[in-house]
């Protein structure tokens, strides 16, 4: 099922970036979050290595995140940010995927065509 939502691309990006937004604030599992998209967080072996707490803090900071910029964030679908913890650099990345996860989204901004898959990683690791 393709469906084309015929929208302007400011609105396209503003709808993408609000179900990202949804999907971020639903990882922690502890605010419920009405129609967040589907999708998986994950984390690379790197962010796992920095031990169970700093997972933990990491998790907090990029379900709040709100420091988009131009440069992390250039289609305006607010999909990746860069966050110091404690003088490490670490990267989220939001990657859109179709509901098998085998290829991109034919249809970014309708979930249901649309699964998202949030990585957790050092730049090292890119």
């Amino acid at each position: 099922m393709t469906t084309t939502l015929d929208l302007d691309p400011v609105k396209e990006a503003a709808l993408i970036a609000a179900q990202n937004d949804a999907f971020r604030l639903s990882i922690l599992g502890t605010t419920p979050v009405a129609d967040a998209p589907q999708g998986q967080f994950v984390m690379t072996r790197g962010v796992a290595a920095l031990g169970p707490d700093a997972q933990l803090a990491l998790t907090r900071r990029v379900a709040s995140f709100d420091a988009f910029t131009a440069d992390s964030d250039p289609h305006g679908w607010h999909e990746m940010g860069v966050i110091d913890f404690d003088g490490t650099t670490i990267w989220f990345k939001l990657d859109l995927y179709d509901v098998d996860y085998q290829y991109g989204s034919p249809e970014p901004s309708d979930p249901a065509q649309t699964r998202r898959v949030l990585t957790l990683l050092l730049p090292s690791e890119y």
